[in-house]
């Protein structure tokens, strides 16, 4: 599969150890964050959803050991709706639907990268990631948040922490912001 992870990220991801593994998901987790939980808390039915999320999330920066449930957290986040299959090859077009199903999917891998400790798992999550991006920029001019994921891919892996969580953090609001204004009008 072509991934849209940097090759150098992809080959650090490949000789890392687990701690720097889990690192680069917790962040993309924590940059997507923002996009479920905005877009989700409030809605009838999904306050456990957005809780679950959160926790998870909160959890996954715990990078010294990975999470002992974690196969039991994908298996809970394979039960909410944006992953869910109804059978048909039904398409999601709205705003919200598009970028919580991302979110999701990024945790998804997140979880299974913490879990298993495989490379190619953290490969995943990262390329879900920039997709998001990727589709958020073709949508809004002048974004370049698929340039900003990218040099944060690479800043997780870099060895040197610092910052990671608090730059995290900064760009999932700013995605958040970005996509909210975009929903202006269609949330009613």
């Amino acid at each position: 599969m072509e991934t849209l992870v940097e090759p150098d990220v992809a080959t650090a991801l490949r000789s890392a150890n687990a701690e720097t593994l889990r690192l680069y998901v917790a962040a993309c987790a924590e940059r997507m964050a923002p996009l479920f939980v905005g877009l989700r808390v409030g809605e009838e039915g999904r306050k456990g959803d957005v809780d679950f999320y959160v926790e998870s999330v909160r959890d996954l920066w715990h990078v010294d050991r990975p999470l002992c449930d974690a196969a039991e957290r994908v298996r809970v986040l394979e039960r909410f709706p944006e992953l869910r299959s109804t059978g048909d090859d039904v398409e999601i077009a709205d705003v919200v639907g598009i970028y919580t199903t991302f979110s999701v999917l990024v945790l998804r891998w997140a979880l299974l990268a913490n879990g298993s400790g495989s490379p190619d798992d953290a490969v995943s999550c990262g390329h879900a990631t920039l997709t998001a991006m990727g589709m958020l920029d073709q949508n809004v001019v002048g974004a370049g948040f698929r340039a900003q994921e990218h040099r944060l891919q690479s800043l997780s892996v870099s060895g040197d922490a610092a910052g990671v969580w608090e730059a995290s953090i900064e760009a999932g609001r700013e995605r958040f912001r970005t996509v909210l204004g975009r929903t202006v009008g269609s949330l009613g």
